[in-house]
């Protein structure tokens, strides 16, 4: 399959960030002010919402494969909400003894708020992948995150991944953390994930949700809270995940 193409009709490089960039002009509209495909992934927009941007992130290629390097910058700026929607999951097939690389970078200005419903990443037997998430949030900054890692396609132990997140919020650390499900006799180990191969989570940053408490939730030191979950099989779980993602969309008010 051919790569995306850049601006001016030339092929996207095969590090080539995806671009997305939103602000809000004086008259209180969202704007788009930079959409750019990247090797893997490229921005469009959806039908027009009076209170946010809605963009697609729509997959350019099959999936990640050993020395693929996927990168997205997205950046909100002041009193901007955009919405971030998968129209479907992503796959790292068998690296064949390869590594490929996921890596995204976000930064979220002062009174902005980023609404990101992830789909499942799957780590296909075979397959190495080094995922970085990186968020920047100045003060009054919100982020929510749906996130599923699936460990192996339908009868498969799964390949090795490592995800490794950092929050900054208001220039203090709000989540570092650094899951390293790379050993597969490690990972499987009662205590870490035993049986379980999908690993799931919805996660708020820069606002502590409301609401009725979850047996799973964990607040974080500052303004933020998660709670992830494990399984064997992801529909059940996705579908928990779904539900608590738009209950806390809409408890924590507009951005």
């Amino acid at each position: 399959m051919s790569g995306p193409t850049a601006p001016g009709g030339q092929a996207a490089a095969p590090h080539h960030p995806a671009v997305v960039a939103v602000e809000r002009d004086a008259s209180g509209r969202h704007l788009a002010r930079e959409l750019t495909p990247g090797a893997f992934l490229a921005p469009r927009p959806l039908l027009p919402c009076p209170d946010r941007m809605r963009i697609a992130l729509v997959g350019t290629r099959a999936g990640l494969l050993a020395g693929d390097d996927l990168r997205l910058h997205i950046t909100v700026g002041p009193g901007a909400r955009l919405e971030l929607v998968e129209p479907s999951g992503l796959v790292a097939y068998d690296h064949r003894g390869g590594a490929s690389a996921w890596r995204a970078v976000v930064h979220i200005a002062a009174g902005g708020r980023l609404d990101w419903d992830g789909q499942p990443f799957v780590i296909a037997h075979g397959a190495r992948v080094d995922r970085t998430t990186e968020v920047t949030l100045a003060p009054g900054a919100r982020m929510l995150w749906r996130d599923t890692l699936v460990l192996g396609r339908s009868g498969e132990r799964g390949g090795a991944v490592r995800a490794r997140t950092r929050a900054v919020h208001d220039g203090r650390e709000l989540l570092v953390e650094d899951l390293d499900l790379t050993d597969p006799g490690l990972r499987e180990l009662p205590g870490v994930l035993g049986p379980n191969r999908v690993v799931g989570s919805v996660t708020a940053l820069g606002v502590r949700p409301p609401g009725p408490p979850h047996p799973y939730r964990t607040d974080l030191a500052g303004p933020g809270a998660q709670v992830r979950l494990v399984d064997t099989g992801a529909p059940e779980m996705e579908a928990d995940l779904s539900a608590l993602y738009e209950r806390w969309r809409t408890e924590t008010g507009p951005g």
